[in-house]
């Protein structure tokens, strides 16, 4: 006995009908514009490490940069509306997702959340409109889990002006932001810093020869005396509850974006399935190759599930940093997964271009180890379940 096919594996569990009209509109907006604009040229960006910032103005007008935050000329949607937009942008590559999760959750955010009125008014509507770009950097050449021990450091002169040195490293649209938040010792503990274009003494160097997120920007910034007004710096952030608020926010973008790369990696794999012919049947008829899409969906589903569970917990206000954790963890480790057996699912033709699950295997490696390793956030679930710290 056959039935008809489920063509998203999400439907095997309808995860649509947890969702609400509204949420099920922006989502089907940002797929049809990423099959427009992005889907048909992504294989050749990925291939020559190119990154379409042309589109940034078209994601501002789609209402994605910063779509989560309220004002300014940002959306203001809701948690599980940016997390779907999230799972679109990722299901067509990692890269966009990084850019937009970078623009909105750690540049915009720290402004909209940290910064002073004449701050937000500067740059977050150029921001959400994709008119200017910002970067985050937190992550230094020596330090990445632990951010304390960072060297970039900011001294204040007896004019009042700030001196800032040092630099950071893996910095997500690094080459072509406009604007820097930077964060930096001083003699007060860390603080955040506003760091324009320009700035004497602030260069950027691309990252080459990446075999991850190759459509992505990602960069050095160096910072070699660069005197700031005290205007530039974020006058609400003290300490790194600053830095850490941001990328939870990015986190949580990443735990319904990986649902997405593995989503579109078993779409390809059940797809490829149907039509490769072995033995005079389709390799989908086959009991081996049904338990592993089999498999692959009930994790898949299970992710999907929880990111919508953690988006709901947020619009709550009720969603705790273990949580967030529980989430980057679990999904981003699934999604790898799934991108990798899907890949074996499609055999010699899984290592092309052509077909998306190497791809977003490829781009999964990196996801699973920024803003905040895997180690690092099991660490983070322990400490929640027996209370002891063990990051050292």
């Amino acid at each position: 006995m056959s039935r008809k096919p489920i063509k998203d594996p999400l439907d095997l569990l309808d995860l649509s009908s947890t969702l609400s009209d509204e949420e099920r509109e922006i989502q089907a907006t940002v797929a049809k514009f990423l099959a427009d604009r992005v889907r048909p040229h992504i294989g050749e960006w990925f291939e020559n490490a190119h990154f379409a910032r042309e589109l940034a103005p078209e994601l501002g007008k789609l209402g994605v940069l910063g779509m989560h935050l309220e004002g300014y000329g940002c959306a203001g949607t809701n948690a599980v509306s940016y997390g779907l937009a999230c799972m679109e942008l990722e299901a067509a590559d990692s890269g966009f997702r990084s850019f937009v999760s970078v623009q909105g959750s750690l540049s915009m955010f720290s402004i909209w959340k940290w910064g002073s009125e004449e701050q937000k008014q500067q740059w977050l509507p150029r921001l959400a409109a994709g008119e200017a770009i910002g970067c985050f950097g937190l992550t230094e050449p020596d330090f990445g889990s632990n951010p304390a021990g960072m060297r970039t450091r900011a001294v204040r002169d007896s004019g009042g002006d700030w001196v800032l040195n040092g630099s950071k490293m893996w910095i997500t649209n690094g080459g072509i932001a406009d604007v820097a938040t930077v964060w930096a010792q001083t003699e007060d503990g860390v603080r955040g810093f506003l760091v324009p274009r320009g700035t004497p003494g602030f260069t950027t160097q691309d990252i080459k020869q990446k075999m991850s997120l190759r459509a992505s920007i990602t960069s050095e910034l160096s910072f070699d005396n660069v005197r700031l007004p005290d205007s530039a710096r974020l006058p609400l952030a003290e300490g790194l509850r600053g830095p850490l608020s941001c990328l939870n926010e990015a986190r949580f973008g990443i735990l319904f974006g990986a649902v997405g790369a593995g989503r579109d990696s078993l779409q390809a794999a059940i797809e490829y399935a149907d039509s490769r012919v072995q033995f005079d049947k389709p390799i989908s008829a086959f009991q081996l190759t049904q338990k592993k899409l089999a498999d692959m969906s009930v994790s898949l589903g299970s992710a999907a599930l929880l990111a919508v569970h953690l988006g709901r917990l947020k619009d709550q206000r009720r969603i705790r940093p273990e949580q967030i954790s529980v989430g980057k963890l679990n999904n981003v480790r699934e999604a790898l997964a799934i991108a990798r057996e899907c890949r074996t699912v499609l055999g010699a033709n899984g290592i092309s271009l052509e077909y998306s699950p190497l791809r977003h295997a490829n781009n999964l490696e990196s996801v699973l180890t920024y803003e905040g390793t895997s180690e690092m956030h099991t660490l983070v679930i322990g400490q929640a379940l027996t209370g002891q710290a063990a990051f050292r």
